[in-house]
């Protein structure tokens, strides 16, 4: 019998081992493996008739609704497509109208998003929660008196299934949605329960939205041991050995910059997280000095650093920190390690050509767990995704270079893209915005302050602009996600350009660094 790479394969699986084994925690509300696959059943039997495309926007995170809807989707044998809840309204119209979705899934605050004007730019069904626990009602379109039986078994995909997609900033305006396949799922599954022996003891805690691919390992590593996921709020965020203690967590994978925040708090002491046996970091790089606290906070885990770009499928090199781990000593941080077994990665030029050790280029990744490509965007896939001596590689933007041991590190971005608090963006994608805002070409954004090679944040600047920063915010904030605002705005007299006529962002950052400029704050 062929092998089945629906994603929600294994969840239903260990429904049927462990019934009465908990599967997920949000709050005070506790599912059970049999309760959790008895309504993805249920809703599956809903979804799948009208299943065309086969894609499912998800507005929804931190829920009940966002892990059913992910589960059910995926059951159904569609594709889900995560959809932020900070997103304002013309973007969510915007992606209703390129997805083409045959349904969309609601929790409360997705619901609360739903005026009239994207309830009729929403595809024919939205499924809300109903009045009692673990119901659903319909927005849109309709529950039929006689709905389609519950679904026993998920629907039978190949690996060439498109399991989810997970959209990006993109540098013309536009996110860019990467399509990743139910086979680079199950590639990064198995490398992960290769080297963690992840079991129905297991206690993981979900640290991020379901917009940001980190929370992919957090449910289907859970899910696929029989452990329990539990649901952090933000505000569990900033303290997170307190969540730890009281729900026992012994799984974690987060971005870095969770242990920068928490040790600014005073919440991260000797031995204050004493359940944790495996701590993953991913998503930024991780300061060695952040490394170093969590391990003494956490003296019985392992420690891990995990790097990849979505369009590798969450991660695919990973270093050991806890066994005498390497770092990269011109930036502080932990080296990004080596690729998993099912992954290559090179150091290539910019012609694409691979350099020796110790030189530094561009991280260019191959294996089963790349991404299918970017949604409706075949000229920047092509781009992107270039094929050299039949083998297909992925070229990240990310400088870095192999050291003689054959561990990888990373400088940071070749462009513009950068990280901030978790979240990746492209700079050029914000200035896009910045200019209709300002109603002047000159405008750009530069990521400052810098700590690690991360942004801790944004600052816009523009040119003979008739705006005032309050004004800018407002316009800004009709378009952009609250991340993706600047902080504070500067106007100038004179933009300075390179050489080749373009706005120079690193005269801007250098005048920053040196503090020539006094910031105006976009409040």
């Amino acid at each position: 019998m062929a092998t089945n790479f629906n994603i929600s394969t294994a969840f239903g699986r260990n429904a049927g081992l462990f019934p009465d084994n908990s599967a997920l925690v949000v709050g005070a509300d506790r599912f059970t493996y049999g309760e959790l696959a008895s309504l993805v059943q249920r809703l599956a039997g809903i979804l799948a008739p009208v299943l065309t495309h086969g894609r499912v926007g998800i507005l929804a995170t931190r829920s009940t609704e966002a892990c059913a809807g992910i589960l059910t989707t995926a059951w159904a044998g569609g594709t889900y497509v995560p959809i932020g809840l900070k997103l304002p309204e013309e973007r969510l119209i915007a992606l209703f109208e390129m997805l083409q979705l045959d349904a969309l899934i609601v929790d409360k605050a997705g619901e609360r998003l739903l005026s009239d004007t994207l309830i009729a730019a929403a595809p024919r069904l939205i499924l809300a929660p109903g009045e009692t626990r673990g119901d659903f009602k319909a927005l849109k379109g309709s529950l039929s008196a006689t709905p389609g039986p519950a679904m026993p078994t998920p629907v039978k995909v190949g690996p060439s299934h498109t399991a989810y997609i997970e959209f990006t900033s993109g540098t013309t305006g536009t996110p860019k949605g990467v399509m990743v396949s139910a086979g680079a799922v199950a590639a990064y599954l198995e490398a992960m329960h290769t080297w963690y022996d992840f079991g129905p003891e297991d206690r993981a805690a979900e640290t991020c939205d379901i917009t940001f691919d980190l929370s992919v390992h957090n449910m289907l590593t859970t899910w696929k041991a029989g452990a329990e996921l539990h649901i952090m709020r933000p505000l569990d965020m900033i303290a997170p050995a307190r969540f730890v203690n009281s729900h026992r967590i012994t799984t974690w994978l987060s971005v870095p910059s969770v242990v920068a925040m928490t040790r600014k708090t005073g919440g991260l002491s000797p031995s204050s997280m004493r359940t944790l046996r495996i701590s993953l970091f991913c998503g930024e790089p991780l300061p060695a000095s952040a490394a170093r606290a969590w391990a003494e906070a956490a003296p019985n885990s392992v420690i891990d650093n995990i790097y990849g770009p979505t369009e590798a499928t969450i991660a695919c090199l990973r270093q050991t920190w806890s066994a005498g781990g390497r770092e990269t000593a011109s930036r502080a941080i932990v080296a990004i390690g080596q690729p998993y077994p099912a992954m290559q990665a090179e150091i290539v030029d910019p012609e694409g050509r691979p350099v020796e050790d110790g030189t530094a280029g561009e991280i260019a990744l191959a294996g089963a767990q790349l991404a299918d490509g970017y949604f409706q965007q075949p000229e920047l896939t092509a781009a992107r995704f270039p094929t050299r001596e039949g083998t297909r590689w992925y070229l990240t933007g990310d400088r870095g270079y192999r050291d003689p041991d054959g561990v990888f590190h990373h400088l940071g971005r070749l462009d513009n893209q950068i990280k901030l608090h978790g979240h990746r963006i492209e700079l050029e994608e914000i200035d896009t915005h910045l200019r209709a805002a300002t109603a002047t070409e000159m405008a750009v954004v530069v990521a400052w302050p810098l700590s690690h090679g991360s942004a801790e944040g944004l600052v816009g600047f523009y040119a003979a602009a008739p705006h005032d920063g309050k004004q800018i915010r407002e316009r800004l904030a009709l378009v952009l996600p609250p991340h993706m605002i600047p902080d504070r705005f500067e106007a100038i007299e004179t933009m300075p350009l390179n050489a080749n006529g373009k706005i120079d962002r690193n005269a801007l950052f250098r005048r920053l660094e040196a503090g020539e400029v006094e910031l105006e704050r976009a409040s």
